[in-house]
């Protein structure tokens, strides 16, 4: 694959070790966040066989992944906006083969990521949770990872597993950790330190801390309204912690940018799971 000189892109894939620690919920609010610091940003559900992006964000969507996949539309025939004018590029809902890709997929992905010619800043990717290959593919194809986790054990045991996993089967040593849904930001930093201390011992990596969103009943309310928080409740605790995250995010210098859509890209077709 010939590699050209294009636009400056970041892509971040934002993963969990298990469900229900609201990582699709952050990277739709992330995503607004950026988009507001004058980046256009796309947010690729890349939870394929589980849509949920478009669920959160009330989005009408008549196309999805599984239309590119049978060759029936192209990646800019799935694209629809989402709320402040990010990009969403829909997953599918209950489409069990799309859990796992298989390489005629993969390749049917980067051809179409190649040919869209959009204007993107940040591609958010937002993973399935856990750590199937899917997840592990796009967690070493993106430049930067983010760890979503809470302060419940499972979910910080399933974060070291994902980290884990990352790291002796792919080599990836950058992580950035993320914790949500806790009481303050002591409860935060233990959180971190208790991963970090782990990460450490047994795996001789170090985590960098993002920060935290603080349990907010804001935040459930936006969910059932189908609405990003940020958008609906601008100034509760969350949102102000949303914004701080999205900011450390947009001024923090990436190491490991690759410099084009198509670097990404690149990344996609080495990346073997």
């Amino acid at each position: 694959m010939e590699i050209t000189e294009g636009r400056t892109i970041r892509t971040i894939a934002v993963a969990s070790g298990k469900g229900g620690v609201g990582k699709t919920n952050i990277t739709a609010n992330l995503a607004i966040g950026l988009k507001r610091m004058n980046n256009n940003v796309m947010v690729f559900d890349a939870d394929l066989g589980l849509s949920n992006i478009d669920v959160i964000l009330n989005l009408a969507t008549k196309y999805n992944i599984k239309h590119l996949f049978n060759g029936e539309k192209k990646l800019k025939d799935l694209i629809v906006e989402g709320p402040e004018g990010i990009q969403v590029l829909p997953a599918s809902s209950g489409i069990q083969e799309l859990t796992e890709l298989d390489e005629f997929q993969r390749l049917r992905l980067i051809e179409e990521f190649e040919s869209y010619d959009g204007d993107i800043d940040y591609l958010l990717i937002d993973t399935s949770s856990g750590i199937s290959s899917n997840v592990a593919f796009f967690c070493m194809a993106a430049q930067e990872i983010i760890v979503v986790t809470s302060a419940e054990p499972t979910a910080m045991t399933d974060a070291y597993a994902l980290i884990k996993v990352l790291f002796t089967k792919y080599q990836e040593k950058d992580f950035k950790v993320l914790v949500n849904s806790v009481k303050d930001e002591k409860e935060a930093t233990d959180v971190f330190r208790r991963l970090s201390t782990a990460a450490e011992q047994f795996l001789s990596i170090s985590l960098d801390y993002m920060g935290f969103i603080p349990l907010d009943s804001s935040v459930p309310k936006a969910v059932r309204q189908q609405r990003a928080v940020l958008d609906v409740y601008p100034e509760c605790a969350a949102s102000g912690s949303i914004m701080k995250i999205s900011d450390r995010i947009n001024c923090m210098e990436n190491n490991n940018v690759k410099g084009t859509l198509q670097f990404f890209l690149g990344g996609l077709l080495k990346a073997k799971c």
